[in-house]
């Protein structure tokens, strides 16, 4: 059986966009059938659906439906993410600082090079496929530059960021 990862996007367990991981697991079981959780950020691992545009709207709905939130889902099979982590260019990166954001689909046109002039000293960016790979500078997301709105604004795509450890731990699990 193929298992995938549903990233949520700005999905935490306290605060605006509050989503109770125990309560979306038992909200899911009618659309997914059994799923499990990974950390209270958004992580959900479940059998590949046979239609993951439908599955992903539907997830949406849902969440949107229950818990007053409205969230971009975005899934990645087990074999894109051991072909994610394969394929990024940043080699020696900091698990902590390196990021992979996985987007919806395709980039705008010239997004990369927008963002680049945003990078602060020590920061790079690749785009592999569908991921922006982000590998932060030491000060971490909290003195970048890329911020939501940065992104959100210059790739013209829902995206939704993990670490490195994440993203190992999400093939792992969707194995």
């Amino acid at each position: 059986m193929t298992r995938s990862a549903l990233l949520l996007r700005a999905v935490n367990v306290s605060g605006r966009n509050r989503v109770p991981m125990a309560e979306l697991r038992e909200a899911l079981v009618p659309v997914l059938g059994e799923v499990s959780t990974y950390i209270a950020s958004g992580n959900i691992v479940c059998a590949h659906p046979d239609d993951p545009s439908s599955a992903c709207a539907e997830v949406r709905a849902l969440i949107a439906r229950e818990f007053g939130v409205d969230t971009p889902v975005i899934l990645r099979t087990h074999e894109a993410l051991v072909r994610a982590l394969d394929s990024h260019r940043f080699d020696g990166a900091s698990e902590k600082l390196l990021h992979a954001m996985f987007l919806e689909g395709r980039p705008a046109a010239g997004a990369i090079e927008a963002l680049q002039q945003r990078l602060v000293p020590g920061e790079r960016i690749a785009l592999v496929g569908d991921d922006l790979w982000i590998d932060y500078a030491e000060g971490g997301v909290h003195s970048t530059k890329l911020t939501k709105a940065v992104l959100d604004r210059a790739l013209g795509v829902a995206g939704t960021a993990r670490n490195l450890r994440t993203v190992r731990k999400l093939a792992e699990l969707t194995a």
